[in-house]
């Protein structure tokens, strides 16, 4: 049996902004799937203690009056979506993000700037793992497929309901779905084993930086440089100059 048809765990958060470094967590999502259907599920609404810009409400829906009103300490918030999240790693369970570098990177920011411990400190020092991106997947095995890569539009490639686009539980539950959906899709993909997935994803996120980099410098951008780190980036005043 691959790991597709296990326990998974579907994460996401919404946010006030698109810089993971930046940006603060507004509503987050964890959801339990076994065999595509969801068997638990936790959800967070934080009160980011700065001002959710209104083209991030236009996104998610979620005002400034009721984060106030109706939201968690944003500490608070962080340190329990970390908690739940570190107590699947340390039994092995894939946690699915898509996307996972966006995720990742920022709830390890939120993390810091409350000094709170981080993901390895939770894990007795180890890097998170094992992270399922479908993103990273499907832009490996299937490279060339023209289109958008967002998560609406990959879900439609397979099949994959996505109810409430931007809503961390419909997103979250459609991430778990869609890492089934591709493995069924690319029996390779289903019979690496979680561990060595999330491996071989680094190398593939790498590859695709550096391609999608050389890319855009041919297209005259001589100052553009894409982020290889995945499923988790440094803090910025972490990375060497």
């Amino acid at each position: 049996m691959g790991w597709h048809q296990e326990l998974l765990v579907g994460f996401d958060l919404e946010t006030t902004g698109t810089d993971p470094r930046e940006a603060r967590i507004v509503t987050g999502a964890v959801i339990e799937i076994r065999a595509g259907q969801p068997v638990g599920r936790r959800e967070w609404l934080a009160d980011p203690g700065v001002e959710i810009p209104a083209d991030a409400v236009a996104v998610h829906g979620i005002s400034n009056e009721r984060a106030a009103a109706e939201g968690r300490p944003a500490d608070q918030v962080a340190d329990a979506i970390a908690d739940v999240l570190a107590g699947y790693w340390k039994t092995g369970v894939p946690v699915v993000a898509y996307n996972a570098a966006f995720d990742l990177t920022l709830l390890s920011a939120e993390l810091r700037r409350y000094d709170l411990p981080s993901l390895s400190d939770r894990l007795g020092g180890i890097d998170p793992a094992p992270v399922i991106d479908p993103y990273t997947i499907d832009r490996r095995v299937d490279r060339y497929r023209r289109g958008k890569r967002n998560l609406e539009a990959v879900c439609a490639e397979y099949g994959v309901a996505l109810d409430s686009a931007h809503d961390a539980a419909a997103d979250a539950l459609a991430a778990a779905r869609l890492a089934r959906a591709i493995a069924d899709r690319h029996p390779k993909i289903a019979a690496l084993g979680p561990a060595e997935l999330h491996r071989r994803q680094i190398g593939w996120y790498a590859e695709w930086a550096a391609d999608f980099q050389k890319f855009l410098r041919g297209k005259g951008d001589a100052d553009a440089v894409i982020d290889g780190v995945w499923p988790l980036r440094e803090p910025a005043e972490s990375r060497p100059a």
